[in-house]
């Protein structure tokens, strides 16, 4: 599982838990990149297959495409996760679509977000005593945003971040091992979307935040909860490659590129995160999520 890197930060272990191919590279991708090419050793998680992602890219929306979603899927990850230079483990779920209608219909039978908590958490207390990560990022409880996967993805990596140091859990999945830190990607926040929409404006260019923002209630004490600003701007060209790669999630003339990414270096150089459980002492706000551990042995 170990890619054996090198560099300042060698010997330094990063999990990411998604819920679908394409969130490694929609959140957290630039602190990913940057981490790599400092030498730590990243590992993803993927909980689902994305069988049910829509196709976003309308130069996708093709029958051929549909009938070998989940094929195509695949391979867009393997392609990201070559240009993130990561490593990476599939849990095995199937996606549980997104549910639209009113009322709401019931989730597909035998879908991720209908798991039992501590069958869905198995394989990764597994994944994270194999791989023994110093840290780990998952979704805050809203799920960034409420798809039913990134909420389960949320459940088990809390569940699983915990069980995993815990001898007398899952003793059958491999010696305990205890993740030094715990964060919540805070990838969308309010204040960053702002900020970007202002710049535009200030440009004279068309913002693509417009009417999220009319539609989005300000919640000051929510966006008080980001301790760690990760700077990474010189990696955002890494990460617009690896969300170009999940083809058919993600549309190169859509509002993923909207605004240049000159601007977006200069106004919010970071990716942004809440530091939940430490089992080190760091003193917030960090700028790094490896603060305070300072031997990866």
């Amino acid at each position: 599982m170990s890619q054996h890197p090198s560099g300042p930060r060698a010997g330094f272990r990063l999990m990411h838990v998604h819920a679908h191919p394409d969130d490694e590279s929609s959140k957290g991708a630039a602190s990913t990149a940057r981490y790599v090419a400092e030498g730590v050793d990243v590992h993803v998680v993927t909980c689902t297959g994305g069988e049910r992602g829509s196709i976003l890219n309308p130069k996708m929306d093709r029958p051929d495409i549909l009938e070998n979603i989940s094929e195509i899927r695949r391979q867009e990850m393997e392609r990201a996760r070559d240009i993130l230079g990561i490593t990476q483990d599939w849990l095995g779920f199937v996606d549980s679509g997104w549910p639209e209608g009113d009322p709401l219909p019931p989730l597909p039978e035998g879908c991720f977000a209908q798991a039992p908590l501590e069958e869905a958490a198995a394989p990764l207390v597994r994944l994270i005593r194999q791989f023994r990560p110093h840290v780990l990022t998952t979704y805050d409880e809203r799920g960034g945003y409420p798809h039913p996967d990134h909420i389960k993805c949320h459940e088990i990596s809390v569940e699983a971040f915990h069980a995993a140091a815990d001898p007398e859990r899952y003793p059958e999945l491999g010696q305990p091992w205890q993740a030094q830190k715990l964060y919540y990607h805070h990838s969308f926040n309010r204040p960053k979307t702002l900020a970007l929409h202002q710049a535009m404006l200030d440009h004279g260019l068309e913002s693509p935040y417009a009417e999220r923002l009319e539609k989005w209630e300000p919640e000051p004490e929510w966006d008080a909860r980001i301790t760690t600003r990760v700077p990474c701007g010189e990696y955002f060209g890494v990460r617009d490659q690896a969300l170009l790669a999940h083809a058919t999630q993600i549309d190169p003339d859509g509002s993923w590129f909207a605004i240049p990414r000159e601007l977006q270096e200069k106004v919010w150089p970071t990716e942004d995160y809440e530091l939940v459980v430490s089992h080190v002492p760091s003193q917030v706000p960090e700028d790094d999520l490896f603060a305070g551990i300072v031997d990866p042995a």
